[in-house]
């Protein structure tokens, strides 16, 4: 069974962390979403706001493809949470090339920790390599429209955010 994980603190979900999970369940038997709890970031949703919003998203998409996907939280090393959920691959999106020079970074030092486990990069498609959550929350606080960058549930859930 490919089992992949694809990390990150989807705060807020985004169109762009859809079309990689779209994409990355397309490659292997079970995709596992790890929701890192990262408490130093601040999240603007608490950890149970954001796995209810990846598990509405992808629920149907997991329907589609036949491929399990679920999420799991993790506050531990990355390489950790890849043993703990038995990944073979960590799936990873890049949007630009200062995201490669950060993920070449983590590649190393993971595999040092771990060879068996892969890193696969999705390059972000280009009408999704823009978005970043940190900016959608920026448009959503001061009033914008983020209807091009997220899924309706997930902007009815800023705009309660900033009411």
């Amino acid at each position: 069974m490919r089992i992949a994980l694809y990390p990150g603190t989807f705060d807020p979900i985004t169109l762009g962390h859809i079309d990689i999970i779209k994409r990355a369940a397309a490659l292997v038997d079970r995709l596992v979403i790890g929701v890192a709890i990262n408490r130093d970031k601040g999240p603007l949703f608490d950890l149970e706001q954001r796995v209810a919003m990846i598990e509405a998203e992808c629920a149907a998409l997991s329907a589609k493809t036949g491929t399990e996907i679920v999420v799991h939280p993790f506050e531990n090393l990355l390489i950790d949470c890849a043993n703990d959920v038995g990944a073979q691959l960590i799936v990873r999106g890049l949007r630009a090339v200062a995201d490669f020079e950060y993920e070449f970074q983590m590649v190393g030092m993971n595999r040092a920790l771990d060879s068996s486990v892969e890193t696969v990069f999705l390059m972000a498609d280009a009408r999704h390599q823009a978005i970043a959550s940190k900016l959608v929350k920026e448009i959503a606080r001061l009033g914008g429209d983020v209807t091009k960058f997220v899924t309706p549930p997930v902007k009815t859930a800023l705009d309660e955010k900033f009411r």
